[in-house]
């Protein structure tokens, strides 16, 4: 039903900005998207906690699992082909409203919300922006401030470079000033699809109860036409519970932070984009690490919690050619262990992984609208045991090889 309100919408929406395009083509609504299908092959499975969406989008390889001969169940091979990232986009113009340019956009695809609704039609994005010359105002649903949208990892794969890049998009709301050439950016958001965990599983619920948004900062500064530098901080607070297990009331809560620089460099002949983040509990942005319990009260069985630390390093770099270009990616992640000794639940992604390392060359040939594009991307992971302070130990070495194979055409 939700499905039929939507495209209905969508529909309607089309007829009547059609009728007002013809009166004043400033205004309406312009439809764009793509239709795109993949083809992959790994070497290796991956469980939903370390791919989403039947491994559509992938982080990493499963641990060693070992059948009583000692054989690798894991190391077993699959082919699936999907064409749930095809999308369609609204890009909104209307009237000036409080000395500023209004725009919008609405978006979505056919990703789902979890695996169970996979195939299902869900929000991407779906925003007002405000725009006085210097100063801009966004508010809706977006990429998190820390997934840079000028610069970041240009991958075939839907996984856009996670978990060595922030992936999220959020409710927001953004406001962002131009001093010259340099541009100040301050963003509080909530979470929606993308939502940290806790004793009740994933949920936004947890940055609810805090009463506080997650808060970002950063600084956009260009140094001449071919470099760009982005600078970041970002807060969040989570209250994981709001009662023990003895039903005492807590109000303990965690604040994680996160800082980040991203450089793009743009020439005729290549781009080059490069990127490094130290993050706590960072999770909910499709990265390793997390929370945990730092110790519990034997009367009450009230909670403190510890910080999982994780530090990323990414480079992307593609030609610039019209008709075909060449890509490359490499990213690494490390866990750095957590900021006080572990006592109690682990609450993440990848808790007994030291590190992650991912080298992934493309290819996409277009012609017009069509784009036939080819990846490779091999992950490794070193999984070992999870010591008290958060840090692994006795690692050893899983990879898998991805073989991508897309058939991309835009509207």
């Amino acid at each position: 039903m939700k499905k039929c309100i939507f495209i209905t919408v969508f529909a309607a929406a089309f007829i009547q900005t059609g009728f007002a395009q013809e009166s004043d083509p400033s205004r309406g609504i312009k439809f764009t998207g793509f239709i795109k299908n993949d083809i992959f092959f790994d070497t290796r499975q991956s469980t939903a906690s370390n791919g989403l969406r039947e491994g559509h989008f992938y982080l990493y390889p499963d641990n060693v699992l070992s059948d009583p001969e000692g054989n690798d169940i894991n190391a077993n091979p699959s082919l699936h082909f999907l064409s749930i990232q095809s999308r369609i986009r609204g890009d909104i113009a209307g009237p000036d409203a409080f000395g500023a340019k209004t725009s919008g956009a609405i978006e979505a695809e056919f990703f789902g919300t979890s695996e169970a609704d996979i195939n299902g039609f869900r929000l991407r994005h779906a925003y007002v922006k405000l725009d006085w010359s210097k100063t801009t105002l966004l508010s809706g649903q977006f990429w998190h401030p820390m997934f840079i949208t000028e610069s970041f990892p240009g991958t075939i794969s839907f996984n856009t470079g996670a978990p060595f890049t922030p992936f999220s998009r959020n409710p927001q709301v953004r406001l962002t000033r131009m001093l010259g050439k340099a541009g100040l950016t301050l963003t509080a958001y909530g979470q929606r699809d993308f939502t940290s965990p806790g004793p009740d599983g994933n949920s936004n619920k947890y940055l609810r109860n805090s009463c506080i948004p997650g808060i970002d900062l950063q600084v956009k500064i260009p140094a001449g036409d071919i470099v760009t530098a982005w600078l970041g901080f970002d807060y969040k607070k989570l209250r994981p519970e709001l009662r023990t297990e003895m039903n005492f009331e807590t109000r303990e809560a965690i604040g994680s932070i996160a800082a980040f620089t991203n450089v793009k460099i743009k020439t005729t002949p290549v781009n080059i984009s490069m990127m490094a983040v130290y993050a706590q509990n960072a999770s909910d942005l499709m990265m390793i690490g997390g929370y945990a319990v730092s110790s519990i009260t034997l009367l009450d069985l009230h909670k403190t919690y510890t910080n999982l630390n994780t530090g990323t390093v990414w480079i992307d770099a593609a030609t610039n050619g019209k008709n075909t270009s060449f890509g490359f990616f490499a990213g690494y992640s490390k866990n750095f262990g957590a900021s006080d000794l572990i006592e109690g639940a682990v609450y993440g992604r990848g808790a007994n992984i030291d590190h992650l390392l991912r080298i992934s060359p493309r290819l996409n040939i277009t012609a017009g609208k069509l784009s036939f594009a080819g990846e490779i991307e091999h992950t490794t992971a070193a999984y070992g045991t999870r010591q008290d302070d958060g840090r692994v130990i006795g690692t050893s070495k899983v990879s898998n090889l991805r073989i991508l194979l897309s058939t991309i055409y835009r509207f």
